[in-house]
């Protein structure tokens, strides 16, 4: 799946591939309306998509994202992979590749959507998009970097590190008490 952010055209103009390659493909064309540029969604990518409520003391876009960068770099190093910033991008990087894309909504300081990082994503799905809008940079994966945790263990790091970064109290075993592997 491809989703466009609400900047601009969404990020139309960024997609390679024409219309009929992508049918081909089975891959939509979702308007998602969070912030950003056209990203790909697949198999292999753990999507998360935070809401939670920002007010009283969190009411700063740019925090928020740098709290959402924060994030996916310490759950990078929990399997051994130096993640970073890369000045002036929103995003997770390591060197000049992506390894995590991150675009938000807020209404009334109500933040939804929010980050995919690619744990065992193929990546050759990325060239049928600029991802982000980003021609002169790629993107890459846990995989790639030599890291191929299953994603269900990625998505329990995430959690323990977003509720470091957030404050807020985790919930144990939230998708074992539900039955099932899903979403956390």
């Amino acid at each position: 799946m491809l989703t466009l952010g609400v900047r601009g055209d969404g990020g139309l103009a960024h997609i390679k591939a024409s219309a009929d390659e992508l049918r081909g493909r089975g891959i939509d064309v979702v308007e998602a309306g969070r912030g950003g540029d056209v990203t790909y969604h697949g198999p292999g990518q753990l999507v998360g998509y935070p809401i939670i409520d920002l007010k009283p003391d969190r009411c700063d876009v740019h925090r928020y994202l740098r709290d959402l960068e924060e994030v996916i770099i310490r759950t990078a190093a929990d399997f051994g992979v130096q993640a970073g910033r890369a000045p002036g991008l929103t995003g997770v990087w390591v060197g000049q590749d992506k390894l995590a894309a991150i675009g938000v909504r807020l209404s009334r300081w109500l933040a939804s959507h929010g980050f995919a990082i690619n744990v065992t994503t193929r990546l050759t799905d990325f060239d049928l998009i600029v991802p982000c809008g980003i021609a002169d940079r790629g993107v890459t994966s846990l995989q790639q970097l030599g890291a191929a945790p299953p994603l269900m263990e990625v998505a329990e790091r995430v959690a323990i590190r977003f509720c470091e970064v957030f404050d807020r109290a985790p919930v144990s075993g939230l998708a074992k008490q539900r039955g099932n592997e899903g979403p956390i």
